[in-house]
């Protein structure tokens, strides 16, 4: 969600948000009623995504707190509001977790700014994103109306599709008061193997590994400049016996080194949250962060910008001026993907799109979608194409 904002005296207040969902549905009805625009403001760790967004900030974080949490049915509801790190440590508390790792780009995210942002942390390529473990939520429509889509279970599939449809949203469809996530035991074991490689060989390793029985979770590739050493890390997760027996068939395969789980686990962390020295060492201010998202059989692509893969090829982060956005985005629609500039240049972004823009017919279903649920525009979300 974007970030706080401070108001100047030609701004409108800010205005904090209610616990009281009877409250948050005044306020909207009286934005609607007066075509008065609202901006949702959640912790504000993801606003850098996109450029500012207008209209009256929402604070939604007084909105929080856990309504239940049912460890043998691998359910919770929370508010919208609820810090990211309050809910995953009430889970750990149970060995659970939310297995898709929504990043924390800050301290203060809240659960619903990890679901309406949509993004996920380096095993999404093996356990899923957001969407996927959305089982049911609660929001306040445009009009002011409260609606309820799906449940608390995986086999109520009432409006499930809706719940799903809310992540990576960007408070475009509403105001989310309560989300009922899916959560899963946390893996037993865990173990991650490094090996010097090039990203040629090691796309072809993460292609031909994918499909063998392997427990894989998570991979990321990236040269290290300083070391002068291009490496491939690995993770796996699963039954002990199966990490450990994947352990030793790997490193007799391929010459590499198994991690010390301390330090490999700091190091996953920090590549989720992108505090690893790749992501917070821009070459120069002129360059901007590019994600650019392929299949994963994609071939090597870009290769005069520094990279980091992660997601087992289909996620490709790479530093590039904005000037370099044509290459970028026709290399990226030549592999069958798209590319957007996720962390503006310190320079600033030039005007440059954040987002390749989506086809016609991805267009009209999102046009539909706002007119269902916004049709006043009071939300005003991201411009993110």
């Amino acid at each position: 969600m974007p970030a706080p904002h401070v108001a100047s005296s030609a701004e409108p207040a800010f205005v904090p948000a209610s616990d009281h969902p009877a409250e948050l549905i005044d306020r909207v009805r009286a934005a609607a009623a007066a075509r008065t625009p609202l901006r949702l403001v959640g912790g504000g760790t993801k606003a850098f995504v996109h450029a500012p967004v207008a209209g009256a900030p929402l604070d939604l974080r007084a909105h929080s707190g856990i309504l239940n949490h049912e460890p043998s049915e691998l359910v919770v509801t929370v508010r919208a509001g609820t810090p990211l790190a309050e809910l995953e440590a009430a889970l750990a508390e149970h060995g659970q977790c939310l297995p898709f790792e929504p990043p924390r780009f800050g301290a203060g995210g809240t659960v619903g700014g990890a679901v309406a942002s949509g993004l996920a942390g380096p095993a999404r390529a093996s356990v899923g994103g957001a969407r996927d473990y959305v089982l049911g939520a609660r929001l306040v429509n445009g009009r002011g109306e409260l609606l309820t889509f799906g449940g608390q279970v995986m086999k109520n599939v009432a409006g499930y599709d809706v719940s799903r449809a809310l992540a990576g949203s960007w408070g475009a469809l509403g105001l989310i008061t309560e989300l009922s996530l899916k959560v899963l035991p946390v893996a037993p074991a865990e173990a991650t193997l490094v090996f010097e490689v090039d990203q040629f060989n090691a796309l072809e390793r993460l292609h031909r590994w994918g499909g063998q029985p392997l427990p894989i979770n998570a991979s990321r590739w990236l040269r290290d400049t300083g070391a002068g050493k291009e490496r491939l890390f690995l993770r796996l997760r699963g039954a002990a016996a199966a990490v450990e027996a994947a352990c030793e068939r790997l490193l007799a395969e391929a010459s590499g080194a198994r991690l010390n789980d301390a330090q490999a686990a700091t190091d996953w962390t920090a590549c989720r949250d992108q505090r690893l020295p790749f992501f917070t060492d821009a070459p120069s201010p002129d360059h901007g962060l590019w994600r650019v998202s392929v299949p994963q059989t994609a071939a090597p692509l870009l290769a005069e910008w520094p990279q980091l893969i992660e997601w087992q090829g289909a996620q490709r982060w790479l530093w590039a001026p904005v000037a370099a956005v044509e290459a970028i985005r026709t290399a990226a629609r030549g592999a069958g993907g798209h590319a957007q500039l996720f962390r503006a240049p310190a320079s600033g972004d030039g005007g440059v799109a954040r987002a390749d823009a989506p086809s016609p017919a991805l267009r009209a279903v999102m046009r539909r979608l706002r007119e269902a649920f916004d049709p006043h525009g009071v939300f005003q979300a991201p411009a993110l194409f």
